[in-house]
């Protein structure tokens, strides 16, 4: 609809008409497109499988990480409550005249953000790669003692 033949040749109505006019294409693509850091993100966290169990003093997290040394895992904590893990894996040196025939095994960057609990304890992290495995321990905060009852004295007036 062009809003100049309805006598709104206005600067305003001008711009609008024109927004109006843009390919609806366009539009979405600069509006609504994801950031290549969030599509790399994305690919990054949907890849990287964990298991989280809670027991009575704490939680872990655990993620395979076949082949990696500790030097490339990261162990953060965001915001003060979200646990990051993240890293690379690399492909290995390959000898003189090699080339695959099959290349089944993840390489690239990993990474796994956990919202963590209102009792978590984020002075209290460790953790553990054994065996190809990452286990991250969380400590829960001791419980908040149930408040005592506050005796108030009566004055007789």
């Amino acid at each position: 609809m062009d809003l100049r033949i309805l006598g709104m040749d206005t600067p305003f109505f001008n711009t609008l008409q024109h927004m109006m006019d843009a390919n609806e294409h366009e539009a979405d693509k600069s509006f609504n497109a994801p950031t290549r850091t969030y599509v790399r993100d994305a690919k990054a966290m949907a890849s990287t499988p964990a298991d989280v169990k809670e027991y009575p003093s704490s939680y872990a997290f655990i993620i395979d990480m076949p082949g990696l040394k500790s030097g490339d895992i990261k162990v953060l904590v965001e915001d003060d409550n979200v646990l990051v893990i993240s890293g690379e894996r690399k492909r290995g040196e390959d000898k003189e005249g090699a080339k695959y025939v099959r290349m089944e095994r993840r390489v690239g960057k990993f990474m796994r953000k956990f919202v963590l609990p209102e009792n978590a304890n984020t002075d209290a992290i460790s953790a553990v790669c054994q065996d190809g495995v990452l286990t991250v321990y969380v400590e829960k905060l001791p419980p908040p003692e149930p408040k005592k009852p506050k005796t108030i004295e009566v004055k007789v007036a």
